[in-house]
């Protein structure tokens, strides 16, 4: 009986101190120090060793500028004996918020005196510094440490001092000593640099982490100073010199892949340096001896030229699709291009069937089911484009049957939503939709939410869909390429349809139309009407979004840009282009991005 009553009476103990010690925590969150004290006041007394406690109720008397108490408080613990020398920083903290810095340093010099007592202190005395934003007294922490116990390497932390400093070159040459003495890692140090440098070649940190990495190769040959000289150009944006730092790397590395060089041009296709693009993937074509490799970089030189493309290249890209076929064959490893031929003949050519034949010959090949679902996509796609859209749901269905957790099931779901659109069967449409509003992928889930608005909200107001159905015939017909036919029947809704929910949808749908035959005044015109008539309508956003792309990349007017995008950012704070709208509008204003 008796051990039991003291086991009842030992856990009563511990879930009140456990109660106490939720409360002093809360109420000095909550900026309630009064309350914190009085809890802290008890659970120092009931747990005079635990340190945590001790800081908790120095921290109170600090907060409510009672010194004196944490000070004989302090001074207390330190002449018990065995002193933690974090209670001298403590005490020395304690006068500098009494702006006694003379005193504040007297007790600072002598806690980094006990680290000759034991180097291993360091490392704590060196974050309570840091934890007070003295630097240097951290860095001496570390420096101490290392030089009593040279086992010890707090290098990585002195460079991010070093960082926080200003102090930029002794930063980038500890990391690159840490880097050659194998004590990090290069990720973990490209992650540290890239919140000091910027896209800006002609930035001051820029400058100096090109020559520090310029002078390392010099010295020595080692690859990674390739590697860190192509990141840094990477970032500028400078893909023609990352790419001569890719090649050196490509030619020395044994048994080397691709696969570097292959992200480099793509990184510079969508940024639009075409030119350099297009030199790396003829590198890869011409230097790689992996079959798959090889003809993805004569895939994206491909889709180089069908960028600006007339009749006689045409002609001349249909019988470079014909060569590669006769190299690499129907097999399942170079599905790819079998996949681009097709999307070529149809959305270039306007040539399906023979487009729709390919791809049900590729689905005779021994595929796994994504290779099979990559295919029936794409041959929905065509079928769409044929306008056999019954024959098209089938394949989509199919897919979105295979694969019902994967982005590629939610991607066939939507092609099923975007496919009903089009034939006019809203309701089924609808229902697909309402499910990838919660998808996974959030540009399918924003353009799932897109879609079932304008069917919705076009449904009730029109029993016979009218204006909506047009809008879905001028929805197909940009997916044709008919682009101007489609410009034509989203006019016939802005005049005939005036004042219907439709007319910011037609105008948003009409401008971007606009913009692909280069009529940027037009297109102007239409989403300005938007932002006017339609500021609280949920197209708005897309609308100021699509002007500050237009004035940013085509009309490179960047003050206006800047205006289209600060609405965003002040007005339209749970925009899906939000992040990309702050983004640019940082760039813009010559801002660091990290």
């Amino acid at each position: 009986m008796r051990i039991f009553l003291l086991f009842l009476f030992l856990c009563s103990s511990q879930m009140a101190s456990a109660q106490d010690d939720f409360l002093a925590k809360q109420y000095f969150n909550d900026g309630a120090f009064e309350k914190a004290l009085v809890f802290y006041e008890k659970l120092v007394e009931k747990n005079p060793r635990r340190s945590d406690y001790s800081e908790g109720l120095v921290a109170c008397y600090q907060q409510l500028e009672r010194y004196s108490d944490a000070e004989e408080f302090l001074l207390k613990k330190i002449k018990a004996g065995n002193t933690y020398p974090i209670l001298l920083i403590e005490l020395g903290h304690n006068h500098a918020l009494q702006n006694n810095f003379e005193k504040a340093t007297e007790y600072y010099d002598q806690a980094l005196t006990r680290i000759d007592e034991n180097p291993n202190l360091g490392y704590s005395m060196a974050l309570r510094f840091q934890n007070y934003s003295l630097l240097d007294y951290a860095l001496a922490a570390y420096k101490k440490s290392m030089e009593l116990n040279p086992k010890l390497d707090y290098n990585y932390q002195m460079a991010r001092i070093y960082g926080e400093q200003g102090h930029i070159d002794k930063m980038y040459d500890a990391y690159m000593n840490l880097l050659i003495n194998g004590k990090t890692s290069k990720s973990n140090v490209l992650r540290s640099i890239e919140d000091f440098i910027s896209d800006d070649p002609e930035n001051e940190n820029n400058i100096k982490l090109k020559k520090v990495l310029l002078e390392h190769a010099q010295k020595d040959p080692d690859l990674l100073w390739n590697d860190l000289l192509s990141w840094l150009f990477v970032q500028q944006k400078q893909y023609s010199s990352a790419f001569r730092q890719e090649k050196a790397i490509f030619k020395r590395m044994e048994g080397g892949t691709v696969q570097r060089l292959d992200h480099l041009g793509q990184l510079a296709l969508n940024d639009n340096e075409i030119e350099t693009a297009s030199s790396i993937f003829n590198y890869i074509a011409e230097k790689s001896t992996d079959e798959i490799a090889q003809l993805n970089a004569q895939l994206h030189l491909i889709d180089i030229d069908l960028l600006d493309i007339d009749q006689r290249k045409l002609n001349t890209i249909d019988q470079e699709f014909k060569a590669l076929i006769a190299i690499h064959g129907y097999k399942s490893q170079t599905l790819q291009l079998q996949i681009a031929y097709a999307n070529f003949l149809t959305f270039k050519k306007d040539s399906p069937e023979p487009a729709i034949d390919i791809l049900k010959n590729c689905l005779e090949l021994p595929l796994n089911v994504r290779g099979k679902a990559y295919v029936k996509l794409a041959l929905g796609d065509i079928l769409v484009f044929d306008k056999k859209f019954n024959q098209a749901l089938i394949y989509f269905s199919q897919v979105q049957k295979s694969l019902k957790n994967d982005v590629l099931g939610q991607n066939a779901r939507f092609k099923v939503a975007q496919t009903s659109f089009y034939k006019g069967d809203f309701d089924w449409a609808l229902t697909q939709l309402k499910v990838l509003r919660s998808s996974t992928s959030q540009l399918i889930a924003n353009d799932a939410m897109q879609l079932s608005l304008l069917i919705a909200d076009n449904s009730l107001e029109d029993s016979t869909k009218t204006a909506l159905r047009k809008y879905a015939r001028a929805d197909l017909l940009a997916y044709q390429n008919k682009t101007k036919e489609a410009i034509s029947t989203l006019e016939d809704i802005l005049q005939n349809h005036k004042g219907e929910k439709i007319e910011d949808e037609a105008l948003l749908k009409q401008g971007k139309l606009l913009e692909e035959i280069k009529d940027y005044e037009a297109a102007i015109f239409n989403y300005q009407k938007i932002t006017e008539f339609y500021s609280y309508d949920i197209l708005a956003d897309d609308a100021y979004f699509a002007l500050g792309e237009l004035y940013r990349k085509v009309l490179n007017e960047p003050e206006k840009a800047k205006a289209q995008y600060e609405k965003i950012i002040y007005n339209y704070q749970d925009s899906y282009y939000f992040p990309q709208a702050r983004k640019n509008f940082r760039i813009l204003r010559g801002d660091s991005l990290n």
